[in-house]
């Protein structure tokens, strides 16, 4: 037969006793970290991209007045440019 709840004494539990506080860690010495080995993004963003011979060139074309500025082509890349800039807005 099942015992109805309650009339079994009860377990007692025993007393709660305090626990000193742990000593304080010992201080944590840094081991000097091996200097980190460059990634390709790491290299490559050292220096820019720069075709150097083509810079030189253009800059010869604008000293000597050569150089061919189309306004038209100006504004169409601007236009351009601000028609994605606007596309990647969170509204």
């Amino acid at each position: 037969m099942v015992e109805p709840i309650g009339t079994r004494p009860r377990d007692r539990i025993a007393g709660v006793s305090r626990v000193a506080t742990p000593a304080a860690a010992a201080s944590v010495t840094k081991q000097p970290q091996a200097a980190p080995t460059p990634t390709v993004a790491a290299q490559l963003s050292a220096s820019a991209p720069v075709d150097v011979e083509r810079v030189a060139k253009i800059k010869e074309a604008i000293a000597k007045g050569t150089f061919p500025l189309s306004p038209s082509t100006i504004a169409d890349a601007l236009i351009a440019a601000r028609y994605e800039w606007m596309s990647n807005d969170k509204a």
